[in-house]
C-alpha cells in the first residue's frame, strides 16, 4: 500500500524493520529514536503487509537527483526474504513512477545477488556503483601531517559565516554528482544541527584572502554491528571537495589527511568513505593511504 504520509504508527512499524536490516546488513543508519533518516523524508512511502506483518518498505524520492531522476529504496524484512516480496515492491516502485519511467533510479545497498536477480526480473540495468572503502586508523605511517601548498592555508570551519563560501564551492567541485552538488545552505545548516556535527572535523582550504578554495567534511558514526572490535565507532571522510580552478598540487590530499589525523584523534577503530566507481583519480588517492574496498551499492535504471 502507497501512502503519502507515515503515521506515528507507521513510522515505529518501519523504524523496527529498518533497524532489523540494519542488524542483518550493516545499513540504513536508522537510530532507534529520532525522526527517520532524511533520505525516507518526503515523497510517498510503500508499506508491504502480509497477515499484518510489515515484511518490506519503499520509499520513492520523487523530488529526484540533481538531474531530475526519481530514486527508490527498498528494504525487505531479513525473516522474510526469498518469498518473492522484493520483486513485488520493485514492480511497484516501476508502476508509481510511470510517467517517466526512464528516469527512476533504484537503490541495491550492498549488492547482493538477490537484488541483481530482481533488477533483471524488473528489466532493470546497472547504471551506477558506489564503492564503499575503509582503513584501519591504527597505523600512522600513511597519513602524515598535510603540507598544502604554497599560499593555501588549512582551518577549521566558522558556523554562521562559512556556509555559503562552502556551498559554493561544493557547487563547482560536484556539478557531475547525482545528490552532492544540489546542496544548499539551508541543508548544510540543517546538518550543523545533528548532533554528530563538530566543527573541530570540518576542515576548509583559504587563499591568502581567505577565500574557501576547497574542503573536508567528517563525521564520526557509531560502531557497525557487523564489525568487530568491542564497538569501536567508525570515523568517515564525508565530503571531500576542491574548487576546479585550485585543483593540482595535492590540496585534495592535504586537506584528506588533515581530515584523517582528525579522526584517528578522536579514537575510532576505522574510517570508510564512498567514492563513485568510475572515480579513478580519487580511488588512487585513497589507495596510497590505505584504503581497500569493502562493499559497494549500485543503482538500477530502466
Amino acid at each position: 500500500m502507497w501512502i503519502d504520509e507515515l503515521t506515528s504508527g507507521d513510522e515505529r512499524r518501519v523504524r523496527e524493520l529498518l533497524l532489523a536490516v540494519r542488524e542483518a546488513d550493516g545499513r540504513p543508519e536508522v537510530d532507534v529514536d529520532g525522526p527517520l533518516p532524511s533520505e525516507f523524508r518526503g515523497g510517498p512511502h510503500l508499506l508491504a503487509d502480509v497477515d499484518g506483518e510489515l515484511v518490506g518498505y519503499a520509499h520513492l524520492d520523487t523530488g529526484g537527483d540533481s538531474f531530475g531522476r526519481q530514486v527508490g529504496e527498498l528494504f525487505v524484512h531479513p525473516a522474510h526474504r526469498r518469498q518473492g516480496h522484493g520483486t513485488a515492491m520493485v514492480e511497484s516502485l516501476v508502476v508509481k513512477a510511470a510517467a517517466e519511467p526512464d528516469k527512476l533510479r533504484v537503490w541495491a545497498h550492498g549488492d547482493h545477488p538477490a537484488a541483481a536477480r530482481i533488477a533483471e526480473h524488473s528489466g532493470l540495468t546497472r547504471a551506477r556503483e558506489l564503492l564503499v572503502l575503509h582503513a584501519e586508523a591504527t597505523d600512522g605511517s600513511l597519513w602524515p601531517e598535510p603540507v598544502p601548498r604554497a599560499g593555501i592555508t588549512l582551518r577549521t570551519f566558522v558556523p554562521g559565516q562559512d556556509e555559503q563560501a562552502v556551498i559554493d564551492v561544493n557547487a563547482r567541485a560536484f556539478d557531475w554528482h547525482p545528490e552532492q552538488g544540489s546542496l544548499t545552505v539551508d541543508e548544510l545548516r540543517a546538518e550543523e544541527a545533528e548532533a554528530w556535527f563538530d566543527p573541530q572535523g570540518f576542515f576548509v582550504a583559504v587563499d591568502a584572502s581567505d577565500k574557501v578554495v576547497g574542503f573536508h567534511w567528517t563525521k564520526v558514526h557509531p560502531a557497525d554491528p557487523n564489525e568487530g572490535g568491542g564497538g569501536r565507532r567508525v570515523g568517515e571522510v564525508y565530503v571531500v571537495g576542491v574548487d576546479p580552478g585550485a585543483q593540482g598540487g595535492g590540496l585534495g590530499r592535504a586537506l584528506t589527511l588533515a581530515g584523517l589525523r582528525y579522526l584517528r584523534g578522536q579514537g575510532v577503530g576505522q574510517v570508510i568513505l564512498y567514492v563513485e566507481g568510475d572515480n579513478t583519480a580519487a580511488l588512487a588517492l585513497y589507495e596510497r593511504l590505505g584504503f581497500t574496498r569493502y562493499a559497494v551499492d549500485v543503482q538500477y535504471a530502466r
